[in-house]
């Protein structure tokens, strides 16, 4: 059960990263202001501060990161056997069943052709 809510979280992380990450702006974009600007002494302007895209990019990448590691860890823990319950062991052999008497006179037989038989070639 544990799986497979951690498995759901991460595909649902997994498009609101990709989401979040198309709907940030570029560092390249500033690149033409930042020569005529005269906003800072770098070539592509200054870096403010983080936007709250990229802080939350930064905490679901982080999540991501943690259910990946959680999915690996499940992955790769040795399975315990599993206990059966009387349901399961009473199902699991089948009951030996007589087969059927088969009359051989009760057997039908194939119809014979209306067409007659072409004889055989000589190898002439």
């Amino acid at each position: 059960m544990l799986h497979t809510l951690i498995t759901f979280a991460h595909g649902i992380l997994c498009f609101a990263i990709i989401a979040l990450v198309l709907l940030q702006r570029g560092k390249g974009a500033d690149a033409g202001a930042g020569f005529g600007a005269g906003a800072s002494g770098t070539v592509f302007g200054a870096r403010g501060s983080s936007t709250f895209f990229s802080k939350l990019t930064a905490v679901l990448a982080t999540m991501f990161f943690l259910t990946s590691m959680s999915l690996a860890w499940f992955a790769t823990r040795p399975q315990a056997p599993r206990q059966e319950s009387i349901v399961d062991t009473a199902g699991s052999e089948p009951a030996a069943v007589p087969a059927p008497a088969v009359d051989g006179d009760a057997v039908p037989s194939l119809p014979a052709s209306d067409a007659p038989e072409e004889p055989a070639p000589d190898g002439q």
